[in-house]
């Protein structure tokens, strides 16, 4: 019986749901301004969290036949057999009902909204087709990833206003170089699942070139959210202090000779210490600001 527990936990992916539930707090708190609603955040926390416990289950799934192929999943449960595929995908469809149900009930139309979309693009756009037939599913990808910290911010405020857009784009140039350093150190992992992210379809050098220009954006795009008010100079210095450190760490991939999979592991590393200071911070470090709604949902 525990062993059969620890498989449908393993399934849902916790380090996945730890790292969405470190970011949509951060929204919530973002948009609370230390007016917490703990009843409100709880339930967001929890909703969602089950939600991208649904799509991570669902994932495993769908991805059974391209995870045998691979070092690093091939001892996944729904490779192994020792839970089947129906069972999956019966637990996984229970927790989207009862996050969403959970969203439903607590929250709004508008974070109800972003949570759908998110699982849609995961699960459905992402999962069973981008991520094997094009070197964009990265791309395509990030968006669902980004979505969490929106769905904590929408849940206080109600409404899109710019602080949302920002967090949209700021998570979502944060997980391209993550992803592309993670296909550089699995590599032969990609290669052989034939699945096309860009090292393995267009090469290293090339994504290379891509993680130091995201890391770039990503903090041009990180510095709005202090310049707009949303937070203070707390969360400027700790967004410029991480984001060049970062940026400085991918530029040392340029280096004669050096370790690739070393060099791709750290990058790798550091992205997960920038987003989760930055998650902290912006938690803590907010402002009072006038906010103009860009769209607005009611219950």
């Amino acid at each position: 019986m525990k062993s059969r527990l620890q498989a449908y936990v393993q399934v849902t992916k916790p380090g996945i749901i730890m790292g969405n539930l470190i970011s949509v707090a951060g929204g919530f708190l973002l948009a609370a301004k230390g007016n917490v609603d703990s009843t409100l955040m709880l339930t967001t926390m929890i909703g969602l969290s089950l939600v991208v416990a649904s799509g991570c289950a669902i994932n495993n799934c769908i991805d059974r036949d391209i995870d045998a192929k691979m070092q690093r999943t091939r001892n996944r449960v729904t490779v192994t057999g020792k839970l089947s595929v129906r069972a999956v995908m019966i637990y996984g469809i229970s927790l989207g009902v009862i996050g969403f149900g959970m969203l439903a009930i607590f929250t709004n139309s508008l974070a109800v909204l972003f949570a759908a979309i998110g699982y849609l693009v995961y699960v459905g756009v992402y999962s069973l087709y981008m991520k094997r037939h094009s070197v964009y599913g990265t791309l395509v990808g990030s968006f669902s990833g980004a979505v969490p910290p929106v769905v904590g911010y929408c849940a206080v405020r109600g409404e899109m206003d710019a602080g949302a857009v920002i967090l949209l784009l700021m998570f979502s140039l944060w997980q391209m170089p993550h992803s592309y350093a993670i296909a550089i150190f699995r590599f032969n992992d990609y290669a052989a699942a034939n699945i096309p992210v860009l090292p393995v379809a267009e090469g290293i050098t090339k994504a290379k070139l891509h993680i130091v220009l995201y890391i770039a954006v990503f903090a041009l795009v990180s510095a709005l959210l202090p310049l707009a008010g949303y937070t203070g100079i707390a969360f400027m210095a700790v967004t410029c202090a991480t984001s060049l450190w970062w940026l400085a760490m991918a530029l040392k991939g340029y280096r004669h000779g050096i370790n690739l999979q070393s060099w791709a592991r750290q990058v790798f590393g550091f992205s997960i210490v920038t987003i989760t200071a930055l998650s902290v911070t912006m938690a803590l470090d907010f402002q009072s600001v006038v906010q103009t709604p860009l769209l607005s949902l009611v219950n």
